[in-house]
């Protein structure tokens, strides 16, 4: 069986992201293909969170090392002030020194014949370019999302050094993966030389998980007796995934009537910024809906989605080539999604193609006022727009991993 290098921060014990699935999920699978993974991940010290509900799901034959790595906000910083280049291009730099020097470890000892590095921490692959620079090994860059954007990062020096990071990594890489195909077509333009070598592979879900979660006992209770649970599972994002004119929506749908405290929960699970939510929730007389609750392990999630009445989706417009990781769980948990997000991106398109067609504007007060009752009575009588089913099926993770496989071989023909 053929050896593949794989790099990745986002790797358990880490908890907290979705962007964990898409690696685990790929090392699980790969050896259906012909492929063995070796996983070059970084020391949990580096992590904010940790959780060990995930580490039983890496198989316990794959090769894991763990080189040093640190936090430079958490661990370099005094008075919570640091060195602008001890974070650039993100907090993570530190890694790359002992990752390195390991995966060439790695390298020499079990002879790999490709590397696969993968973002959004901009050193994974930085990481990638220096391994495939020492060994000439063939690589493959996992980008996921765009990394240089109008006005992200923020920061000019640390725009300027994810720019350069994709220029050399489009023009090094065997082949560049994106997970929709808007951020695929992007850097297509952005960079016609490596058109070729663009490629989308797109999230998934993984089905024996949400097996699991279905023969647990947490599933097919109803979460607010009585009454609807809309559930946002994940970050709430301030800026990506603002939530002010659904909750102002919201306010106005209760004091027309059309909403009645009492027949509707709104849940924010593990949104990161329960303070805003109370927050808007206070402004905007809304209190009684909101339903906040802490992170829990990924399996209890799955099971909430499969619980909840109807589940709800955020993304905004400056967003359009990026699809949450968590809309092809959705998909597979068969409830009713409500979509709040820019009819014309890819987050929409995808939901439109699998058959769910709730869809309004974040930003528009208006959009989401006349959208929200008749989801929520579409729900009551039991005739919600349900996602189809060929859609969920094409989207599980074993799926996804056979075209990373041939990707891989296609680069190790070359």
């Amino acid at each position: 069986m053929k050896r593949v290098l794989m790099i990745a921060y986002h790797f358990p014990p880490l908890a907290g992201s979705s962007g964990i699935q898409r690696t685990l999920r790929f090392v699980q699978h790969l050896p259906k293909f012909g492929w063995q993974p070796l996983v070059l991940s970084a020391d949990p010290r580096a992590y904010e969170r940790t959780s060990a509900d995930l580490m039983a799901d890496i198989p316990p034959d794959t090769v894991v090392s763990r080189p040093f790595a640190l936090d430079t906000a958490r661990h370099l910083s005094i008075a919570g002030r640091y060195i602008g280049g001890m974070a650039r291009p993100d907090r993570w730099v530190s890694w790359k020194y002992a990752a390195v020097r390991e995966g060439m470890r790695m390298i020499r000892e079990y002879k790999p014949e490709a590397i696969w590095s993968t973002y959004p921490i901009a050193t994974a692959h930085l990481i990638g370019a220096d391994l495939q620079r020492k060994s000439s090994l063939p690589w493959i860059a996992d980008f996921r999302d765009p990394m240089a954007q109008d006005g992200y990062p923020a920061d000019p020096l640390t725009w300027q050094s994810y720019r350069a990071i994709e220029e050399h990594t489009l023009h090094t890489a065997r082949y560049s993966t994106f997970t929709t195909p808007g951020a695929a077509s992007t850097y297509r333009l952005r960079y016609p030389l490596c058109d070729e070598r663009v490629a989308v592979l797109e999230n998934g879900y993984d089905e024996e998980t949400f097996i699991n979660a279905e023969n647990s006992g947490h599933v097919r209770q109803s979460i607010h007796p009585g009454a609807i649970t809309l559930l946002h599972s994940g970050i709430v994002y301030p800026a990506e995934r603002d939530p002010t004119q659904f909750f102002e929506a919201l306010g106005q749908l209760k004091a027309s009537g059309a909403i009645a405290a009492g027949s509707l929960f709104v849940r924010f699970r593990a949104s990161v910024h329960d303070d805003l939510l109370h927050s808007l929730a206070n402004r905007y007389n809304v209190a009684e809906f909101l339903d906040c609750q802490p992170p829990v392990s990924y399996r209890e999630a799955l099971a909430e989605m499969l619980n909840a009445d109807g589940l709800l989706v955020m993304q905004a417009a400056n967003c359009n080539e990026q699809i949450p990781a968590k809309i092809y769980e959705y998909l597979r948990a068969n409830r009713p999604i409500l979509s709040l997000t820019d009819p014309q991106g890819d987050t929409a398109t995808t939901l439109c193609q699998a058959g769910a067609t709730d869809i309004a504007r974040l930003d528009s007060v208006a959009e989401i006022a006349e959208i929200l009752p008749h989801f929520l009575d579409a729900i009551r009588q039991d005739c919600a727009t349900l996602p189809h089913r060929q859609a969920v099926e094409n989207a599980s993770r074993e799926g996804r991993t056979a075209q990373l496989a041939k990707l891989l071989d296609s680069a190790t023909k070359r």
